[in-house]
């Protein structure tokens, strides 16, 4: 059985976070699908990695695309195989990953070795939402200003 949120009351008492709740609503609405297997991990304050499981896909078979805030990785294996299988194991079906991106999060590096798709994240904040350091001045130093422009205007 599986529990659907109501973010109505949310929507009546808060304002710019729209984005927010269309993430879980739609979250909410897709299918779990399991394949092929990924792991999230978080590297460090502001560096990520996503691994994919991608046993038996070369690189010319795997598409990653970033559109916006949202990261798309498909693969399409190519039936290069000669010969009648009589029996046939290994997942080599076609799959989609969708993967929503925090803003200024970038995919830096994607790197595909023994059977494992590697994508770097890196959060980059532009100078102007980067804390920075406010100087507090004296009185003393607001008056030395002061008199350095009015030294400077009688000149």
């Amino acid at each position: 059985m599986r529990n659907v949120l109501d973010f109505s009351p949310l929507h009546r008492s808060s304002i710019g976070f729209e984005r927010i709740f269309d993430l879980l609503e739609a979250a909410q609405a897709q299918p779990a699908d399991n394949w092929p297997p990924f792991d999230t991990m978080k590297i460090a304050e502001d560096r990520y990695q996503i691994a994919i499981a991608v046993a038996g896909f070369k690189r010319n078979e795997i598409d990653i695309c970033v559109q916006e805030n949202l990261l798309v990785i498909k693969g399409e294996r190519k039936n290069d195989v000669e010969g009648e299988y009589l029996h046939r194991g290994i997942a080599y079906r076609p799959f989609v990953r969708r993967f929503e991106l925090a803003e200024h999060v970038q995919v830096t590096d994607a790197h595909l070795s023994d059977g494992l798709l590697n994508i770097s994240l890196k959060r980059e904040l532009p100078e102007t939402m980067r804390p920075r350091r406010i100087e507090i001045n004296t009185d003393d130093a607001v008056t030395a200003k002061v008199r350095q422009i009015e030294q400077h205007v009688a000149a």
